[in-house]
């Protein structure tokens, strides 16, 4: 916990709207973006890359958000309603940092928006149905993926560090904090929900198509 919060007070920049000029070679081939809120120069290459990795973070920090408003609708009476509704309140921070990220590098959120708005909610209340080990369960599950998935987004960016080094302050950040809802899932009985195995199984091999789409689309 004390290193993710030591990422944490370096990690986040000032976010303006506003993008600066953008520089065409003499051949019209290569585009050059400099964002003032982040000192970031993206040629078009880097540009669609970057977008690619927010709009699939959105996407799935905006699922997050509705997985865990199905648990608290179901669950926020329980014992486990209060560490839900702490979890939720980092993922309404993640959330709200890509939104903004999203405006700032002129990145349109997946098509997919409303499907994972009613999925994920469902994902959410579903699994607390089964009780707070299946509500803790999927935490497991989901924060495993998302948490992975920043690895990944992590490395690839890691090939030019200095370029992209408050994008991955903001990934390593986000991963750590992923990992501590992970972590809370398992110290709060997620191994002892119903076919815990399979049931872990499915939703990972959901959130893998759920980030296969929202990449693309």
């Amino acid at each position: 916990m004390s290193c993710a919060r030591a990422v944490a007070s370096r990690s986040l920049w000032p976010v303006r709207t506003c993008g600066g000029p953008r520089t065409l070679s003499a051949y019209g081939r290569r585009i050059g973006v400099r964002f003032r809120s982040s000192g970031m120069i993206l040629d078009s290459g880097s540009q669609t890359a970057v977008g690619r990795i927010l709009r699939v973070d959105h996407a799935g920090e905006y699922g997050a958000n509705r997985i865990y408003a199905g648990q608290m609708a179901v669950l926020s009476r329980s014992s486990v309603g209060p560490v839900i509704q702490k979890m939720w309140d980092q993922e309404k921070d993640h959330l709200k940092k890509f939104s903004e990220l999203m405006v700032t590098f002129r990145v349109r959120p997946t098509v997919l928006m409303p499907f994972w708005n009613v999925v994920g909610f469902a994902l959410g209340a579903g699994t607390a149905l089964l009780g707070k080990e299946g509500a803790m369960a999927c935490t497991v599950a989901v924060e495993e993926s998302i948490a992975h998935h920043y690895n990944n987004q992590i490395r690839t960016l890691m090939e030019d560090p200095e370029k992209y080094e408050e994008l991955l302050q903001v990934l390593k950040k986000f991963r750590d904090e992923e990992l501590e809802h992970h972590d809370i899932g398992l110290e709060h009985d997620a191994e002892l929900a119903p076919a815990y195995a399979v049931l872990k199984k499915v939703i990972q091999a959901g959130c893998s198509a759920a980030i296969y789409l929202s990449e693309r689309f």
